[in-house]
Order: C-alpha cells, then structure tokens, then sequence
C-alpha cells in the first residue's frame, strides 16, 4: 500500500502558496538596466571570499579609469610619435603593425587605439582576477602602463635626436 500525499482538503496547512513574482520581467530591459547600473551600483565586490567571477562586481574603483585613460593617452602619443618617426627614416619594429603602418596613417591609428582600448577595456572588467592563475590582473595594467610610458619616453627621446631642418 502506498501512502497518499496530502492534499489541501487533507491538510490545510498545505495551502498553494501566492505567487509572489512580479509580472514584468526587468531582464527585457537591458539598455535601461545597463544604464541603472552604472549610477546606482548594488555589487561593490563579491558576496563571497571566493568568488572572483567577472560578474562579482559591478563597480570599478577610479583608479582603474585613470589607469586606461593614462594607457590610452600613451597610445596616442606612441601612434603620433611613430608616424612622424616613420616619417623621418625611421623604420617600424612591430612585425603586426609594420603593414599598416606603411598605408595608410588613419587606419593606422585607429587600429592601434582600437585594439589598444579593447584590451584595456577588457582587463579592467577582469581587474579582479588573476591571470596565468597567480598573476593579479592589476599587475598586469600597471606593466602595460609602465611599458608604454617607458615606450613614449623613448620615441621621446628619439624625437629630440632628429636633425634640426
């Protein structure tokens, strides 16, 4: 003999429970909850000690803003400084951009801060993380800041060897 389960006329503390759900579906709305999101931010870090997920967060500390803009400034330096080293006989080292450095110079810039702002947009979303497994991502951005600055000190440096005309 097998047991029947209760029912709300055999239990009345078994009620059907209200549906406690709201009838609009808030994820529909994605450029509206974007937009929310970035002025009023509910995850400052994660819920737990050992969630490191790129969704833990959604609020960057400022530092991380002066630091990509800081990158992407040194790119722009470093793209106008190679064009006119370029232009005065030099030759480019980067075997990536060497071919569109020789056509043309819009393209050229616009490539070079494109994929320059893309990776930066991208290891500031993963600042919390750690790459290869041990490496803070934070490390990382500031070595590519570091990189770029010692880069532009150098076609610096190289601009004031040019002949005076």
């Amino acid at each position: 003999m097998t047991p029947t389960p209760p029912t709300s006329s055999t239990s009345p503390s078994l009620k059907p429970a209200t549906e406690r759900r709201v009838v609009h579906d808030r994820r529909r709305r994605v450029v509206r909850a974007l937009l929310a999101g970035s002025f009023v931010t509910r995850r400052r870090g994660p819920r737990r000690l050992h969630d490191r997920s790129v969704a833990s967060t959604d609020w960057h500390h400022p530092q991380w803003l002066a630091v990509g803009l800081a990158i992407l400034l040194f790119s722009v330096a470093d793209a106008f400084f190679t064009l006119t080293l370029l232009g005065n006989g030099a030759w480019e080292a980067n075997p990536f951009m060497a071919p569109l450095v020789h056509g043309d110079a819009h393209l050229f810039a616009a490539t070079k801060i494109g994929l320059t702002a893309g990776g930066v947009v991208a290891l500031i979303v993963l600042v919390r993380m750690r790459a290869f497994g041990r490496i803070p991502v934070s490390a990382v951005l500031y070595g590519v800041l570091a990189a770029y600055a010692a880069l532009v000190g150098y076609e610096y440096w190289l601009m004031q060897q040019l002949p005076v005309i």
